[in-house]
């Protein structure tokens, strides 16, 4: 989500071959800088093909200077995003080729957003395909995987000039509407802050399924939504 302030970001770390089959990963990595960049990158869908990527790139980070591109080394987050859209399309490609043809199997989607020196923060969406967008005004948040029970949510209450500790409520409240209409998505929550112009990153926090004050947000939203819909007329026969 992109604010006035800044940049926050909140990922669970369900992934699934199937309902007997559910595990935890972490599904945000962070790159630093300090005084020159921060990177964050998130990640849905096929588990193997994320790591792929992300693998690829820190073991590019390791030298930046030998294995160009680099995220340590790119000149902006716009050249970020080309590198990485790049990768995850040749590593989808890579696998489908003479392997598996089902539809999507090895599709990933990815999140990507951050600030360089010199230029202001900047959020990308990165499809599997390659392409990526980048989130503005009229579209200041982005999201990937399960997204549909999540959405109304964050179109009804985002505001740009809300503060962090606002916007991270109004992220639990849709992760919680979607973890309890989709198995596929649980806690624990990962969560990052970042402030426009720090140049470093900000408080970052994992979210248990027994938080109190998660719990807090899921009861208490569970309990508006009821009082909200038994304050509307009844419809009339």
């Amino acid at each position: 989500m992109k604010l006035n302030r800044g940049l926050v970001f909140m990922s669970d770390t369900r992934t699934n071959a199937g309902v007997d089959n559910i595990s935890t990963f972490n599904k945000m990595q962070t790159w630093e800088v300090p005084g020159e960049r921060v990177i964050t990158l998130m990640s849905a869908g096929n588990l193997a093909t994320t790591q792929a990527v992300t693998s690829l790139l820190e073991e590019r980070n390791k030298a930046p200077d030998d294995r160009a591109p680099s995220l340590l080394t790119v000149p902006s987050m716009f050249r970020a995003a080309q590198h990485i859209a790049d990768l995850l399309h040749e590593e989808i490609s890579a696998h489908a080729v003479g392997g598996q043809q089902a539809d999507s199997t090895f599709d990933a989607t990815l999140m990507l957003g951050g600030q360089i020196a010199g230029s202001a923060p900047r959020l990308f969406l990165i499809y599997p395909e390659g392409n990526f967008i980048e989130a503005g005004e009229d579209t200041p948040f982005f999201q990937i995987g399960e997204t549909k029970y999540g959405r109304p949510i964050l179109v009804r209450a985002y505001d740009p000039d809300m503060g962090f500790e606002a916007a991270v409520k109004l992220m639990m409240v849709s992760f919680d509407s979607t973890i309890k209409a989709n198995l596929s998505v649980g806690a624990p929550l990962d969560l990052q802050i970042y402030e426009e112009g720090a140049l470093t990153l900000g408080p970052r926090r994992r979210i248990e399924a027994d938080d109190p004050y998660f719990q807090t947000i899921s009861n208490g939203w569970g309990d508006a939504l009821k009082l909200a819909f038994d304050s509307l007329p009844d419809f009339e026969f």
